[in-house]
């Protein structure tokens, strides 16, 4: 089967053409943390943000990627990895057509988002701690599902009877408990720009 597939890549207009174009540098940025730790917040403020100062920037998020794209999949490790991957080669896509990316996913464990980062590549992807304690988390709830988790409604729930590992060496780690929002934006601002204005 993979000897009949020939990818026309190399005929395409060229990612550095479309970054001229666009007037920015491509990244992809992989925001993970809890679920209810602000990564989806912090996410679309970024891309407002970044949107409103010229930028052309999309959000990939966890439960609009599960709505549609990955509806199939369930919360195995199996397919988590499958979720994981098939954003990842999306995220890539985008970032070979010049557009700034931001991921919003849980991505519980250290070697899934390895193998995000081998998909899109190291130079292209920017790790982002969004450092939400467990119980403030838990206190939030916005959806319910600690609540459930908690009840035996849902198993393998990141944080209560699944596993998550925080990033070893992210290159920004947002600490929420005593940011407003507009705060945490501003920060993942401040150390992104440089990533993706073009010199």
């Amino acid at each position: 089967m993979e000897n009949n597939i020939h990818p026309i890549f190399d005929q395409l207009v060229s990612r550095k053409e479309r970054e001229i174009r666009l007037g920015q540098n491509a990244k992809v940025f992989w925001m993970t943390g809890l679920s209810g730790s602000g990564k989806s917040t912090i996410a679309t403020g970024l891309e407002r943000t970044l949107f409103n100062r010229g930028f052309f920037v999309q959000v990939l998020d966890g439960d609009n990627v599960r709505s549609g794209l990955n509806k199939n999949l369930g919360f195995s490790l199996e397919d988590r990895q499958e979720n994981i991957r098939r954003i990842a080669e999306l995220a890539k896509l985008y970032l070979n057509s010049g557009v700034i990316t931001i991921c919003s996913f849980i991505s519980p464990t250290i070697a899934i988002r390895e193998f995000a980062k081998q998909i899109i590549g190291a130079e292209n992807f920017v790790e982002v701690f969004i450092d939400t304690p467990l119980e403030i988390c838990e206190a939030r709830d916005v959806k319910g599902l600690y609540k459930k988790a908690r009840s035996g409604k849902i198993k393998g729930f990141t944080g209560i009877d699944s596993p998550y590992e925080a990033p070893l060496n992210p290159e920004l780690t947002i600490h929420t408990p005593n940011k407003t929002i507009e705060e945490s934006v501003e920060e993942a601002v401040d150390l992104l720009l440089p990533k993706i204005q073009i010199l």
